[in-house]
């Protein structure tokens, strides 16, 4: 996993490798999980997964694995990683996140764990 968000470091360390830095933006994940990418690694998740957009949160957290799953093709999670790199550049364009309470900010790490959850429930998952 490849994350900014600290809860889902709390929840997940000892049992998966996490790659975690809170100093991390938005963009840093993406650009980690891309370097991952380059390394070998394939994509589990969606970069751009749930409905909160990259100007709408600081938290992303990524999964991926050393194991293709079944059909992935070989550049699939490449193109993928780069589409979402633009679609951050294309929402952000030259505007800073706003300034959020600590609440909406507890809120987003709230939002993104609970993508993760989600994922991590899956029987697919469990496997790995």
């Amino acid at each position: 996993m490849v994350t900014n968000n600290v809860r889902c470091l709390e929840k997940w360390e000892g049992k998966l490798q996490i790659d975690y830095n809170e100093e991390w933006a938005y963009l840093d994940v993406l650009l980690a999980a891309r370097d991952y990418i380059h390394r070998g690694y394939f994509l589990l998740t969606h970069p751009l997964a749930g409905s909160v957009k990259p100007n709408q949160t600081p938290f992303k957290s990524i999964i991926l694995s050393e194991e293709s799953l079944e059909g992935a093709e070989d550049f699939r999670d490449l193109t993928l990683i780069e589409e979402s790199i633009e679609a951050y550049h294309k929402f952000m364009g030259n505007r800073p996140l706003p300034e959020w309470s600590e609440k909406s900010v507890e809120d987003f790490r709230t939002i993104d764990l609970s993508l993760m959850e989600g994922v991590m429930a899956n029987p697919i998952m469990n496997r790995r």
